[in-house]
Formats: C-alpha cells, sequence, structure tokens
C-alpha cells in the first residue's frame, strides 16, 4: 500500500501526444465546413457549366427560327427614311423589328413600311467593308440577324405609296403625289433643303399586279422607284422580295414608337399584321414569371 504523500510517477505513454503538424487554420477549417454543408450548391454550379454548351445552342438555334419565320431586327443603313428612320453609313442608327408573318396572310398596303430585297438594277444605298473569312461572316450573319450589324447592301427598306392596280403620279398643282388622281397628304415626308427642292414629276405609273411602288421618307434624298422609272419594270419591286413590314422601332430607347400607316392611306386593320406577330410573343413573355417561379422553388429545394 502506498503512503498518502507518495508522489505519483507519470510515463510518458500515459500523456496527450504531442501534435505531429501545424495546427489547421480556422478559416480554412471553415471553409471546409462550409462546402461539407453545401454540396449541392457545388453540383448545382457544375452542373450549370455543363448544361451552358447546349443551352447556348438552344438559344441560338431559336434565334434562327425566330429570324427565318417570325421577326427580324433591321439595322437602318442610309438616310432615305428621316425623319421617320434614323440612319446613315457608319453611324448608330435606328434598329426596326421587322415582321416577317403578316404578309404570309396578304399582300403590302399602302403606307407600309417594308423591308425588301432589291431588284439587279438597284444600286446599294450605303457601301460596308465585305468579310475576309469565315468568322467574319458567321459574326456578320448573326450580328445582321440582331440588328447590330449592317444588312445586306441588297436589303432596302421604304414606304408603299401604291400596289397593284394604283395609278401613281407626281404631281398636283402643289407639288403632292398622287394615287389614282387623289392628292396624298404626306406629314411624314422630310426635305433637306425645302428652299431648293423641287419635285420631279413622273407618271402616271400603273402599278402591275404583284408589285409596289416604294419611295423614301427622305424625299430629296431617296433613290427609290422614281430613280428606277427607266427599267424594264417601271421602278416597281415584286411583292414577292418583300422580307417583312417594319412595325416598331426598338433601339435606341428614346426613340422607341410603333410604326403604323399614316391616316392619309385611309387603310383599316393596319395593325392586323403586328397582332399576328405581338400575340404569341406577349404569350411568350406572360411565361416567363411563371418559369422563373419554378426554377426558384427547385432552388428552395
Amino acid at each position: 500500500m502506498m503512503p498518502e504523500d507518495s508522489p505519483v510517477e507519470i510515463r510518458p505513454e500515459d500523456s496527450d501526444p504531442p501534435p505531429t503538424g501545424p495546427a489547421q487554420a480556422p478559416a480554412e477549417a471553415s471553409a471546409q465546413d462550409t462546402r461539407a454543408r453545401h454540396p449541392r450548391r457545388r453540383r448545382r454550379r457544375g452542373s450549370f457549366l455543363r448544361e451552358l454548351p447546349v443551352l447556348l445552342v438552344i438559344a441560338f438555334g431559336l434565334a434562327i427560327l425566330i429570324k427565318t419565320f417570325l421577326v427580324q431586327a433591321f439595322f437602318i443603313p442610309s438616310g432615305s427614311m428621316e425623319q421617320t428612320l434614323h440612319g446613315c453609313p457608319g453611324c448608330s442608327g435606328d434598329r426596326v423589328l421587322v415582321n416577317k408573318l403578316t404578309y404570309r396572310f396578304g399582300d403590302p398596303r399602302p403606307g407600309d413600311i417594308v423591308v425588301f430585297r432589291g431588284p439587279e438594277s438597284w444600286a446599294p444605298e450605303a457601301q460596308f467593308a465585305k468579310p475576309t473569312n469565315a468568322v467574319q461572316r458567321l459574326f456578320r450573319a448573326v450580328g445582321s440577324a440582331v440588328g447590330v450589324a449592317p444588312p445586306g447592301e441588297k436589303d432596302f427598306i421604304k414606304r408603299v405609296i401604291a400596289v397593284g392596280g394604283q395609278t401613281v403620279q407626281c404631281c398636283d398643282g402643289q407639288g403632292r403625289v398622287t394615287v389614282n388622281s387623289r392628292a396624298l397628304t404626306e406629314p411624314y415626308v422630310y426635305i433637306s433643303d425645302p428652299q431648293g427642292y423641287r419635285p420631279t414629276p413622273f407618271g402616271p405609273v400603273t402599278v402591275p399586279a404583284g408589285r409596289l411602288w416604294v419611295m423614301g421618307d427622305h424625299r430629296d434624298q431617296s433613290a427609290d422607284s422614281r430613280a428606277h422609272i427607266a427599267d424594264g419594270d417601271q421602278g416597281t419591286i415584286a411583292v414577292d422580295d418583300v422580307v417583312g413590314k417594319a412595325f416598331v422601332i426598338v433601339w435606341p430607347p428614346s426613340r422607341w414608337a410603333t410604326l403604323g400607316s399614316p391616316a392619309t392611306f385611309q387603310t383599316s386593320g393596319t395593325m392586323k399584321g403586328g397582332l399576328v406577330l405581338v400575340g404569341p410573343l406577349a404569350l411568350g413573355l406572360a411565361a416567363l414569371p411563371a418559369a422563373a417561379a419554378r426554377r426558384r422553388r427547385r432552388r428552395g429545394r
């Protein structure tokens, strides 16, 4: 029996082992704890990165389909439609949306602003540097589709003044254009030099069926049907060459406006084509909040 005041022998193997490495930093330990607590966050981020190329391909495919069949953004390449549409070579002009669906249900009407492919005899109103390689051609095509790059040099934008069967002429006693002997009041017309401008007489021209007589709103600076009246088609263009109807200015935001037909043409239902397109677009936009809510619910789970 050991006396009470005898010292207790402490052997080395009974004590705590010394640390074999440096103490773990608190910040590193906290980071590891966070990663351990949120493994789903890492998996979600990795899943998104894997899906991103697929999403980009799908988005590009949808853009091509929309451009081909529904709507296309169009870059105004020249000043021939001032002041209705701003544009000039080398400057940042207006961008408009062109409805490509509306004329599948009917022909263009007087007063419509249309984009069309110019006949061979029509010289381009603006010259642009052509792409020199496949990559530049791809970027030009994509940029033209969304309205941030110049369109094709043979793409024009003008206002329809007369359609098949109508007779157009200039001018009456006040210098106005007439259609079927009725003078047009054209508040949209812009003249750069009102003092020196003298309208050039033309016609009468009876527009053949399936063709259009088009003129620019910048009346003294537009190479339109008047400049090609000596051509075989008397300056008219084919309805089949019309790409679509410009119905809204979308850029810049300060210039946002719809593009309807003026009252002088006395047309009814001029927004019919716009509604054909706006209806599906509105349904698509209405679906966005629901899709966002579903995504938030998935994140919460």
